[in-house]
């Protein structure tokens, strides 16, 4: 028997999710047909999870409630206080640990596990000033992106130069003690791994997607590839067993890459949690990333991580689509947030399948006519 999981039919597992979003919403709805029962600690004051129970606990007065009801922790957000998934983890177990959230919540402690692990990235500096930002920038030759060290994500706390002379702009809009300063990267596409880790140390692996970008906000992510070499995936494969073996995590971890012209694979920056660019696999894969963390967390067999059909993942952002047309599409499978319209937000995303990339292709312009302000599509494979 796995680390205490019960094998009496009818006996649920008690889940706690850090973090009350769309990522622990999703992860609950995957969750239930297993028999798990879900309580959230929202940290925030502003759940949006509308799912499960809730405890809004933004002053850390709750704690001790929150571990009466759950069994074991999981989190949907990487950027909670280190100390406290330390604490939690003195009572309950915690998968990721606390390890892996202090380095996907550092950069330049990020850097160094890929330099360790000799997987490659950027050429990059790490600056403390205006005037460090600027020599950099220099040696590094522009365009540059500045980013901070801690808590940026979705494109907030960066900056990119076009010139060295930026610096002392770039700087005090970014506004941190500390920044990485990276090259620009000649690449054919941005990719993404996601990859999981059971209690057991079994690890399985997605087909890689690609990724398309719009002011550093995830837009579509797109898989299998029709075009990628096995070369470049085992690649993928092995960058993504060697962090999660050197971390001893659990759970999914995603990778955010970016694929050069001479096939090689730079990494970016990772995700110790579901991640947007996995959610193709609700629809596009046999055991859906959130199922899988799951499966994980709890010590239960990894689901099989097969491609079913070409799949393409469309965020809507900002103003939601016209669903009943979405609705309408064949093959469309609309997946809602339940969350208030602001300029920004995700609010929703429309999975997309298809027979083929070209029928996909086609299927997704439908879809993008229907939901306000989507950019045009561009595939690498598609041109």
């Amino acid at each position: 028997m796995n680390s205490g999981i019960s094998n009496s039919i009818g006996i649920s597992k008690n889940i706690g999710i850090l973090g009350a979003g769309q990522l622990g919403r999703m992860l609950a709805l995957a969750g239930y047909p297993l028999g798990n029962r879900f309580t959230f600690l929202d940290t925030t004051g502003n759940p949006s999870a509308g799912i499960g129970e809730v405890i809004v606990d933004p002053d850390n007065q709750r704690l001790a409630e929150f571990l009466d009801k759950v069994d074991v922790v999981t989190y949907e957000f990487e950027h909670l206080p280190v100390e406290l998934v330390k604490q939690i983890e003195q009572h309950k177990p915690v998968y990721p640990g606390s390890r892996a959230i202090a380095v996907c919540q550092n950069r330049v402690e990020e850097k160094a596990l890929f330099d360790r692990l000799s997987i490659p990235t950027p050429a990059y500096r790490v600056v403390e000033s205006a005037e460090q930002l600027e020599a950099a920038a220099a040696e590094l030759g522009c365009p540059v992106v500045a980013k901070s060290v801690t808590e940026g994500y979705d494109g907030k706390g960066q900056a990119v130069l076009k010139a060295p002379e930026q610096a002392r702009e770039a700087w005090e809009a970014i506004g941190h003690r500390q920044l990485i300063v990276e090259a620009f990267v000649d690449f054919v596409r941005e990719v993404s791994m996601i990859a999981v880790r059971g209690r057991d140390g079994e690890v399985v692996f997605y087909p890689m997607a690609e990724n398309q970008h719009v002011d550093g906000i995830l837009r579509y992510s797109v898989a299998p590839l029709p075009d990628l070499d096995a070369s470049v995936q085992q690649t993928a494969d092995s960058y993504m067993r060697a962090l999660l073996d050197e971390l001893d995590y659990v759970g999914v971890l995603a990778l955010e890459l970016f694929q050069t012209r001479d096939g090689g694979l730079l990494a970016n920056e990772m995700a110790p949690r579901v991640h947007n660019s996995g959610h193709w696999t609700m629809d596009g894969a046999v055991t859906s990333q959130f199922e899988n963390h799951l499966r994980a967390v709890q010590g239960l067999p990894l689901g099989s991580t097969e491609a079913i059909a070409p799949t393409c993942m469309v965020n809507v952002i900002g103003r939601e689509g016209d669903n009943a047309a979405l609705l309408a599409l064949g093959h469309a499978h609309l997946h809602r947030y339940d969350k208030q319209e602001r300029p920004g937000r995700k609010l929703a995303h429309v999975n997309v399948v298809a027979a083929n990339h070209a029928e996909l292709i086609e299927k997704v312009r439908a879809c993008l006519a229907l939901i306000p302000d989507a950019p045009p599509v561009a595939w690498s494979f598609s041109n």
